[in-house]
């Protein structure tokens, strides 16, 4: 609990972790729960009413990455289309080989199913990133064997908001013969994406980080991609993904990915102008301060700094305090206590990793916010560094 019950203002800073849902795409889904309540299986007209209700909201997913309503497949999340994509291909293509690439910064939804995968006698390369936490093409290049069946490459950086060349990458893959798998969570809805553009095969985006209800996501799987189904069990999905459709779910999705299209330019450039103004802000204000992630190459709504000499766990609890949400990365690890892979990967050391913070913007935040954190968040760092043995002359 926090120790000050009413702080000036309360400023929601992690929206890469989870938005709330739009009015308006609760209202979409509210008859879903109730009046219009069929199975989509069913031959009825209550199963007819379910049914055209995900294929409308199947062509509002596809469209937000430009692709064909027939190529999207609908999960739980995040985590189970880069499952269903990552294994799916693994498994349908290993007799042509058992070679995988991935990077050091994926999200561990990602790494930890690459990992599965190796104990099932699959190889796999994690190729590293700069400091920017960039991705090198020529690396992924230099990693493709014969036996290469899968590339898979984030996107958007989920921790330091870094762009990855996909569409370079894409071509890469496309050129010798691989798939091409991308983690969109955190891009999709924020910055333009076009699969058939951006050579991708498979796409994995989420429905609670673009204003959506959680529990659903989508898979986008080219047209002529095969995979191995995961969950088994009936005709669902195409026979992708067994089990009854979340109804309600997917048609907040979709309504949720028609409102990011229509709103993405425009909203875009909005969160851009507030993150830089926080990050200029954060850098003029307070010393010893590290930018995480690239310069330019960002996605729009992601602030990532490491405060040197101190633990960004307790710069959280006092941010909390007085009333603003940030984290101090993936909201799926914040609970370990060990620093970010991440960022050891970009070459942070293990004390300067501990101190990150991540504010990522969204549709609710203002100027005023910006500032309200400008002006709260120098005294509670001052303080904290006048109790901290860390420091400019410790070494550290």
């Amino acid at each position: 609990m926090s120790s000050q019950p009413n702080p000036e203002r309360l400023v929601y800073l992690d929206h890469s972790a989870t938005t709330p849902v739009r009015p308006e795409v609760l209202a979409a889904m509210l008859p879903y729960f109730a009046n219009k309540f069929g199975n989509a299986s069913s031959v009825h007209r209550w199963g007819y009413e379910a049914r055209q209700a995900i294929n409308d909201a199947r062509e509002k997913v596809a469209s937000l990455i430009e692709a064909s309503p027939n190529e999207i497949l609908f999960t739980s999340g995040g985590t189970e289309s880069d499952n269903l994509a990552i294994r799916g291909v693994a498994h349908s293509r290993k007799a042509k080989g058992k070679h995988l690439i991935t990077s050091q910064i994926e999200h561990h939804a990602v790494l930890h199913t690459f990992e599965a995968l190796q104990k099932e006698g699959f190889e796999v390369t994690f190729v590293p990133c700069d400091k920017y936490g960039l991705i090198d093409p020529d690396d992924i290049k230099r990693a493709i064997r014969k036996d290469t069946i899968l590339i898979s490459i984030m996107h958007g950086q989920n921790e330091v908001g870094t762009i990855e060349p996909i569409k370079d990458i894409g071509a890469i893959a496309r050129e010798h013969g691989v798939l091409f798998h991308t983690d969109a969570v955190q891009s999709a809805g924020k910055v333009p994406i076009d699969v058939r553009d951006m050579n991708i095969d498979l796409l994995t985006v989420s429905s609670h980080k673009i204003y959506g209800p959680k529990g659903v996501g989508a898979l986008y799987v080219r047209k002529g991609v095969r995979l191995v189904p995961q969950i088994t069990g009936g005709a669902h999905e195409r026979r992708m993904r067994a089990g009854t459709e979340n109804v309600p779910g997917i048609v907040g999705f979709g309504e949720a990915c028609r409102l990011a299209k229509a709103d993405l330019p425009e909203e875009s450039q909005r969160l851009a102008n507030l993150r830089d103004k926080l990050i200029q802000g954060i850098l003029d204000k307070i010393p010893d301060v590290v930018l995480n992630g690239h310069p330019t190459l960002r996605l729009p709504h992601n602030v990532n700094v490491s405060v040197k000499y101190l633990e960004g766990e307790s710069i959280l609890l006092n941010l909390d305090r007085m009333g603003v949400a940030a984290s101090s990365g993936s909201a799926c690890t914040s609970g370990s206590l060990e620093p970010s892979h991440v960022l050891l990967a970009m070459g942070l050391s293990h004390e300067t990793a501990h101190g990150s913070l991540r504010f990522t913007l969204g549709r609710s935040n203002t100027e005023e916010d910006i500032d309200y954190v400008l002006e709260v968040l120098p005294p509670i760092v001052e303080k904290l560094r006048s109790m901290s043995p860390l420091g400019p002359g410790s070494g550290l």
